[in-house]
């Protein structure tokens, strides 16, 4: 992988970079038609037309390509044709090949090219690109599109450049060491893929203008001291201001030291350890109380 950029001709220029994507096998190829489904972006509005998520809207249009999460066809190896890139992810997608004609998208792990092989079963030989049971992966190895119901398809790790490691079996159970520092139990018939999702370089592409945000779908996001007073409880006031208060919502719900998990989940009895976060240069460990 290679980050390219620009010289500073303009203020967008500065520091804005570019990903190369030599991963890709041809950045011209246009997707498999067969496996495209209209994309219907609501812009973060409910369906009375009301915004419930703000500062989305915009963009380009995209075409969602059907990935195969599940990887539970299991008739033989499956060739790759191209690895593409996908506009609605982060990571690479590969286009394979079964022995019966048929195609399908799958997340593209690094290191794997056009070419190549993967394959999908019970037991099956544990390279980069193939799917089997938790129960069956060595335990140390890195994983990723993990499952986390035996059949559901996979949730976990499917981000660019991650992988969760395997780091204990037991019983039904296998532990699993999250990219978030989180560390959970996930049931051992559940399917994951081996090895680290490609595209790792990008974190670290920087934007670099507001232009490239609103491409992406993403609207300005101002401040609440930026409004009046009647917009926002930290707006108003003369020239610029701290708010007077503590950080909040537009209707006075405190932004700041408050849960946002549920604690009605039912995976959260299978965390064996929160994840952890970074606060002012230290590292500090939330525990489950």
């Amino acid at each position: 992988m290679a980050i390219k950029s620009y010289k500073p001709t303009s203020p967008g220029r500065r520091a804005g970079m570019i990903n190369l994507r030599e991963e890709l096998t041809d950045k011209r190829r246009r997707p498999t038609k067969a496996l495209l489904e209209p994309l219907h972006r609501t812009a973060g509005r409910n369906h009375h037309g009301k915004i419930t998520s703000w500062w989305r809207g915009g963009g380009h249009k995209r075409m969602y390509r059907r990935v195969d999460f599940k990887r539970r066809n299991d008739s033989g190896r499956a060739t790759v044709v191209a690895i593409e890139y996908d506009p609605n992810r982060s990571c690479h997608i590969a286009l394979i090949e079964y022995p019966d004609k048929t195609r399908s998208y799958i997340l593209a792990p690094a290191g794997l090219k056009a070419g190549d092989w993967v394959e999908s079963g019970q037991r099956v030989e544990p390279k980069p690109g193939n799917a089997m049971p938790l129960r069956n992966i060595p335990v140390g190895m890195d994983v990723h599109n993990v499952e986390m119901t035996a059949g559901q398809g996979g949730k976990l790790a499917r981000s660019a450049g991650v992988s969760a490691r395997l780091i204990a079996r037991e019983g039904d159970w296998a532990t699993l060491l999250m990219p978030s520092g989180e560390m959970r139990q996930v049931n051992a018939d559940c399917r994951a893929t081996i090895g680290q999702l490609g595209n790792i370089d990008h974190q670290n592409v920087q934007i670099g203008k507001a232009g490239r945000k609103r491409h992406m779908g993403r609207r300005p996001h101002n401040r609440g001291t930026s409004m009046n007073p009647i917009a926002h409880p930290l707006g108003g006031g003369e020239g610029r201001s701290g708010g007077g208060r503590h950080p909040c919502s537009p209707w006075g719900k405190l932004a700041k030291g408050g849960r946002t998990r549920s604690p009605r989940k039912n995976s959260s009895k299978r965390i064996l350890r929160r994840r952890r976060s970074v606060r002012y240069g230290q590292l500090t460990l939330k525990r489950k109380k």
